[in-house]
């Protein structure tokens, strides 16, 4: 008995849930990698954040700044 070819509508269900899953893998890489440079920015800012902060007191102990009445 030779074997019936796939019904058409099969076939191409599996290629759509293959991409899926290929998609799926992908944006959850591209959202770990979002973490990841939104964990970077944020410790870039603390670190700018402490650099102000400790510009600031230079420039009132160099009294390059006036201070608030």
């Amino acid at each position: 008995m030779s074997e019936q070819p796939d019904n058409l509508v099969l076939v191409y269900l599996r290629r759509i849930d293959e991409k899926l899953d290929r998609l799926s893998d992908e944006v959850r890489d591209v959202k770990m990698r979002a973490t990841a440079l939104e964990e970077s920015l944020a410790g870039v800012n603390r670190r700018l954040d402490r650099v102000e902060t400790r510009l600031d007191r230079i420039e009132r102990r160099l009294d390059l700044v006036e201070l608030p009445h």
